[in-house]
């Protein structure tokens, strides 16, 4: 096992956390088993992940974490066998999201790389967890950072997932209310303690608080799934039009502490509005069905609204992969992003094997660094 630096906080030791614009060595991505899930136990999203995972190798390192039963059948959906850039880590995890349970990676002005271990407790333990058994989850993070050689920051008790967290790479750190201060994370914590936390943990000068995040997201609304940012003092925010929708008011809850707030450096943010897509993503009878519940675990309902989003997107050395739902405003989803990274090919996937499972690409993907 690496060396768990656990005396001191990253941000006090000349660590920061970067944009996920700048550049990145790899990206962390797990294949999906878990049949409560993923529907038929990963039948329909592992195409999806194969695809991401092709996309990846095109422009940096997969680590890709597989078991020992599924790394052939992983091998050959990817379709990239002996590529030099697939890594294949057989590392236990319960679930798929390597985003949130996952190491959050930081650097130093020395171009040394750390990663940083959460306490992860599927989103919110026994007050409203998603599911009971997430042991291996939550102790996967430093078995990734050693697959890579890095050493690792332990957070103790301190309750986070990488995607309830948005860094500017400039000083700047942005989270929801609605998550940050739920019950199931750190209810023993103030406010101003868990922004003191951020921090220090991830180097950062200032923390933004949304109030909201996405109607009905079950992580209790992740900031990944409402704003993003796409270069220091710009982000996006996930908006809508429709007065009767229940995002409506929450995306201008969001857009008035932008407005008001400035970032790190004193820059107002300048905010670009992506638009959710016009008819509520919705899980079917047929999907529902194709689950299998272990005991403990949250269960889906036929008709329930998921969490559907384009912010949900994910950042590559020079692509953007973007979830699409089938829905009249994916096209514009496309283009507007086409113009936000110029220097960036817009990749749009079809998502909505993996809106089903909860989340979305960027939930499945975690980003490593360069180091310097």
């Amino acid at each position: 096992m690496m060396n768990q630096c656990s005396d001191k906080m990253p941000g006090d030791m000349g660590f920061h956390m970067p944009g996920e614009f700048e550049p990145h060595e790899g990206t962390f991505l797990i294949w999906p088993v878990r049949p409560g899930s993923w529907t038929h136990a990963g039948q329909e999203a592992k195409p999806v992940f194969a695809r991401l995972a092709r996309e990846i190798l095109e422009e940096e390192e997969l680590y890709l974490l597989v078991d020992a039963e599924h790394r052939e059948e992983a091998n050959e959906m990817i379709g990239c066998p002996g590529h030099a850039r697939l890594h294949f880590l057989e590392i236990e995890t319960n679930d798929a999201w390597a985003r949130d349970m996952g190491p959050t990676y930081v650097v130093a002005a020395n171009g040394e790389r750390r990663g940083i271990h959460w306490k992860f407790n599927a989103w919110g333990g026994d007050v409203d967890g998603l599911y009971a058994d997430y042991e291996a989850d939550s102790a996967a993070a430093p078995k990734m950072c050693e697959a890579l050689g890095d050493d690792v920051f332990d957070a103790g008790d301190f309750v986070l997932e990488g995607g309830s967290i948005h860094c500017d790479g400039d000083g700047t750190v942005v989270v929801t209310e609605a998550c940050l201060l739920s019950k199931g994370r750190n209810p023993e914590l103030t406010k101003q303690e868990i922004e003191n936390r951020l921090l220090h943990y991830l180097g950062q000068e200032k923390v933004i608080w949304l109030p909201r995040g996405i109607y009905n997201d079950e992580t209790n609304e992740h900031v990944d799934n409402v704003f993003a940012f796409i270069k220091p003092g710009e982000a996006v925010l996930a908006w809508c039009d429709d007065p009767l929708d229940p995002q409506y008011d929450m995306s201008r809850e969001d857009l008035k502490v932008l407005e008001q707030e400035t970032d790190a450096k004193g820059r107002t943010i300048r905010v670009h509005k992506l638009l959710i897509p016009k008819e509520p993503v919705r899980i079917t009878q047929e999907e529902v069905d194709a689950f299998a519940f272990a005991e403990g675990e949250d269960q889906r309902e036929a008709g329930e609204r998921l969490a559907a989003s384009y912010v949900n997107f994910y950042i590559l050395n020079g692509k953007v992969l973007l979830p699409q739902f089938g829905d009249e405003r994916d096209a514009l989803a496309v283009e507007q992003l086409k113009t936000l990274f110029p220097e960036r090919k817009i990749v749009p996937i079809d998502a909505r094997n993996i809106i089903v499972g909860g989340g979305n690409f960027h939930c499945l993907t975690q980003q490593i660094p360069k180091k310097g």
